[in-house]
């Protein structure tokens, strides 16, 4: 069975500017851990059938006019089926009015109530993205992330192979840092994974010789960044001279994190290359595939050849005749 995140209420609240109209204990004991939300008219309505009491609940103008519709005890049968389920979370949109006895009852069954001023979808759309985030599936890798070009590089490699080195290079070149040594991805989407760093060691690099520098101090804010979409993931290993390298890059290979494709590329590092250089060209030529350009193929077609992979062997004569 897969792992569910919560996120504590006083985390939404800190987050999120909502006005407490009841809350039973301290919001830091109570969590939500479901990632949808819902408007309850159907359970106000009777309909109690698969009502899910772990979501936040929002009640807009058509809810609060549907239950002021009614008077005395039909009005509280209606909000009592609603509020015996016991809702993880029920918000009033809009700066409503809150009914009495929706009040009554939250107190009764123990039903965090807030207030928003914000309209019903504007509220519950930014909602559902915080949730998205705060609760999405998540893994750490060993690496380093860095922005370039707007890209988000995922630079994976072997401890001393040069990760930390090539981020400082390329913070130089001008593009930002978001991790270093521990790379925390959330899967947000059914295609997207996004790359951050671990509160405790944010901003912060190692570098062997010199020790923890904060990247953020010494190069300034507009060196680091947040969080970012992982667009490619770049493997720097020692060369091997027995093994063949990709010299043509006709295809994408991919690597799978938390099953989303990524671009993968391997990067052999040796004496004499600059891999912060390397790299970028790499974060460009990503950039220039995904909007359907590839260098290769059009050299290719230059060159009267198919857009078929060749032979390793053929390969190699093409490049020996230049």
């Amino acid at each position: 069975m897969a792992f569910r995140y919560s996120v504590s209420l006083a985390k939404l609240l800190k987050d999120n500017p909502f006005e407490i109209l009841y809350m039973p204990k301290d919001p830091s004991e109570i969590f939500i851990s479901s990632r949808d939300v819902n408007r309850p008219g159907l359970i106000l309505s009777g309909y109690e059938n698969f009502f899910d009491s772990g979501r936040v609940n929002y009640l807009g103008r058509t809810e609060i006019e549907y239950i002021d519709s009614f008077s005395g005890d039909e009005r509280m049968r209606h909000v009592d089926l609603f509020m015996s389920k016991k809702p993880a979370c029920v918000i009033v949109a809009r700066s409503l009015p809150c009914p009495d006895e929706l009040l009554s009852l939250a107190e009764k069954y123990e039903v965090p109530l807030l207030r928003t001023n914000d309209t019903t979808s504007g509220s519950m759309a930014a909602i559902i993205a915080y949730l998205n985030v705060e609760l999405a599936e998540r893994i750490t890798r060993h690496g380093v992330f860095v922005e370039v070009y707007g890209e988000g590089v995922l630079i994976l490699g072997d401890s001393g192979v040069g990760k930390s080195e090539s981020a400082v290079e390329l913070i130089k070149r001008g593009h930002r840092l978001i991790a270093d040594d521990a790379v925390e991805i959330k899967k947000t989407g059914s295609k997207t994974i996004v790359g951050s760093a671990p509160d405790n060691i944010r901003h912060f690099i190692e570098l062997r010789g010199i020790g923890i520098i904060n990247a953020r101090r010494i190069f300034g804010m507009g060196a680091v960044k947040l969080a970012e979409k992982i667009d490619m993931v770049i493997q720097l290993e020692p060369w091997d001279s027995e093994k063949v390298y990709d010299r043509m890059g006709l295809d994408n290979e991919f690597t799978e994190i938390l099953d989303v494709k990524v671009p993968y590329t391997v990067i052999p590092v040796k004496p004499g290359r600059n891999l912060a250089v390397i790299i970028e060209v790499a974060a460009m030529n990503n950039r220039q595939k995904k909007m359907g350009y590839n260098a290769a193929r059009e050299l290719m077609h230059n060159l009267g050849m198919t857009d078929d992979i060749m032979p390793q062997e053929d390969e190699i004569k093409m490049w020996g005749n230049f």
